[in-house]
């Protein structure tokens, strides 16, 4: 009999018999599998959490509680046990449940999780408003290991051990984040924070006390020093924390009776649990980073679905490029913030593995680090998702902007990046890199002018060179053999008008639904100009002029961008004092939900349609039809 589908909340949970537990935490599996082979979304850091997650829920009440998550691609078993067990089958899908904690879809997601390293601050912020409103709640943030590499940690840390609020860490410790964990941190905990050392260690100790124990108590409590001494919990420690642990992250019972006493500590107090990335599915426990988004599969077999006859996704274009253009220019090293196969870095890392660096989740760190490079006549690329690179803005601006430092940018994901939602949509970059002196920031059309353009940020020497493209597969375009430079602040005409009408300027991946959309216009006779920018800064100001020397005063410009400060934005000041219109097509002033690339991009009037119906009000009506793209 299902114990799951009764649960409507933690109440319910709470309910249950202790001993029904561990069969709980396999109907949660269950489900999740299931739902996930299906629809597709965050499997092994959501199965790794399970036990975990039912342990927190039946010794806490939530929302009374506050649990506060890291990230939130391991919270598919929270949102199960909070009320949305029915509404799982629409996990990611257009209208359905975000893939991440989101306050706006149920009180038990207190704090918005989708960047890492977020969760110790959000929840000291909550222990602190409770002390000062003197209620009595618990506070509980859980973080990954990975996001403990995260500066943000560190900073959450040091201030709870200063402040002394009761609030409790549990340390999630699966020797992965998304990929493999790197750093200082990360070979201590993988090292040192192990199941079997500690407990090997503390039973020796148990066994040397045990033999003294008549001498009294203050041998006793020098003995837990020692222990302290002896074991990594003194880092915590000395941050002004109980340390507790490891525990055995998949042991429900234990889970239960270990948080069950630290409810009693006050203070800051961290627990440290040992789990199993994909823990209940063989093929994910093997292979955590190709289960940890794996897209739909078939749970028997485990045979993931792939597109037959997709292009190269973009990503590996450019992994592919760099190491082209490394091995022939020693200058070029690669840099990551523990997102190598998610950056395409990873080829780079397994080819020329000596100029390789992966900084952990440090994106600050990661900016400055290749500022530091720089200077010594290298050439950084600092591989990092659009989303993610804005962590880094202050690094970006001062270490390497107002030093003019020839630093590349990759930023992958750029734009509307689908059923990750608001989190991780690249769409500020245009905006937030234009803004900062000295930069240079270009996307490309196609996968081929993808290959030039890094060429292109591999030979600019004249300051920082930023590079955007999106998420997905290529366009299947055909590829020059040789790389070519782009001319700095050059477009090109990619179809003429004939007529005074319009033209519009689109840049990176608006480009081909740009010329979608001019094709359908030709069908009522409307004949519009379509230009390729590639630079959102410096801007194609001849390219401009060249359009308004033959009659052409209107124009549109598209992006997949915020409106506000970004490409739109740049034409229009490089376009003042002339006697134009000009109407900007791009995201406005608002956060955009998950679903489907095309979706979303419909919703935002990004289609090739929406294009087409919003130059077609601006033009005199030469017929009635609508247009349709082929």
């Amino acid at each position: 009999m299902s114990l799951l589908k009764n649960i409507k909340s933690p109440k319910d949970l709470k309910a249950i018999k202790k001993d029904q537990l561990p069969q709980v935490c396999r109907e949660v599996r269950d489900r999740i599998l299931d739902v996930v082979s299906r629809k597709g979304g965050h499997l092994g850091a959501s199965l790794g959490a399970t036990e975990m997650t039912v342990a927190l829920h039946y010794v806490f009440d939530s929302p009374k509680d506050k649990i506060v998550w890291d990230t939130g691609h391991q919270t598919y078993g929270h949102k199960i046990l909070t009320g949305r067990y029915d509404r799982f089958e629409t996990i990611r899908q257009y209208g359905g449940l975000s893939g991440f904690i989101n306050r706006k879809e149920s009180e038990h997601d207190t704090f918005g999780g989708g960047h890492a390293s977020t969760a110790i601050s959000a929840a000291l912020g909550m222990a602190a408003a409770r002390d000062i409103k003197g209620e009595d709640s618990k506070v509980v943030a859980i973080i990954s290991d990975g996001c403990i590499t995260g500066g943000e940690s560190y900073e959450g840390l040091q201030n709870a051990g200063h402040l002394g609020s009761d609030l409790l860490v549990v340390l999630n410790d699966n020797q992965m984040f998304i990929s493999h964990r790197v750093g200082a941190m990360g070979t201590f905990l993988a090292k040192i924070l192990t199941l079997g050392i500690v407990t090997k260690w503390e039973k020796r100790l148990e066994k040397f006390l045990a033999r003294l124990h008549f001498w009294g108590t203050g041998l006793v409590r020098l003995g837990k020093r020692l222990k302290v001494l002896l074991f990594p919990g003194i880092l915590f420690e000395e941050m002004g924390f109980a340390y507790f642990g490891p525990v055995d992250g998949h042991d429900i019972g234990r889970l239960v009776e270990v948080l069950n006493a630290i409810k009693q500590v006050k203070g800051p107090a961290l627990l440290h649990i040992i789990t199993k990335k994909g823990k209940g599915y063989d093929k994910a426990e093997k292979d955590e980073f190709g289960w940890h988004a794996p897209g739909k599969f078939d749970v028997s077999t485990g045979e993931i679905q792939k597109s037959s006859g997709t292009p190269t996704p973009f990503t590996k274009i450019f992994g592919q490029t760099l190491v082209r253009v490394a091995k022939e220019d020693k200058r070029i090293v690669a840099i990551t913030a523990a997102m190598p196969e998610g950056t395409g870095t990873d080829q780079f890392r397994d080819e020329i593995p000596e100029r390789y660096f992966d900084v952990g989740l440090a994106e600050q760190h990661a900016v400055t680090f290749a500022g530091g490079l720089a200077t010594q006549g290298l050439k950084p690329f600092v591989a990092v998702y659009s989303t993610f690179l804005q962590r880094a803005f202050d690094q970006m601006e001062n270490d390497i902007g107002l030093q003019s430092l020839p630093v590349a940018f990759i930023l992958d994901r750029a734009g509307l990046v689908g059923d990750d939602g608001p989190t991780h949509h690249g769409v500020f970059d245009l905006s937030y890199v234009r803004m900062i002196p000295n930069f240079v920031h270009m996307a490309p059309k196609d996968e081929n002018e993808l290959q030039h353009m890094i060429y292109t940020a591999a030979i600019y020497e004249k300051g920082p060179i930023a590079l955007r493209y999106p998420r997905g597969a290529s366009l299947g375009v055909e590829m020059d053999k040789e790389l070519k430079l782009i001319p700095i602040g050059k477009g090109e005409i990619l179809k003429e008008s004939s007529s005074d009408q319009a033209a519009i300027l689109a840049i990176g991946s608006m480009v081909y639904p740009a010329l979608e959309a001019a094709q359908a216009l030709s069908k009522d006779g409307l004949n519009v100009a379509v230009a390729n920018m590639r630079f959102a800064k410096p801007i194609d100001t001849e390219l401009l002029k060249a359009f308004i020397a033959k009659g052409i005063r209107k124009f549109v410009t598209v992006e997949e961008n915020l409106l506000a400060g970004g490409f739109g934005s740049a034409v229009m000041e490089a376009l003042e004092g002339e006697t134009v219109q000009i109407t900007r097509i791009g995201i406005d002033d608002h956060f955009t939900e998950h679903g489907t690339q095309p979706i979303l991009r419909d919703q935002e009037g990004l289609s090739p349609e929406k294009i087409a119906e919003r130059v077609r009000s601006l033009l005199p009506k030469r017929a009635q039809q609508p247009a349709t793209v082929a």
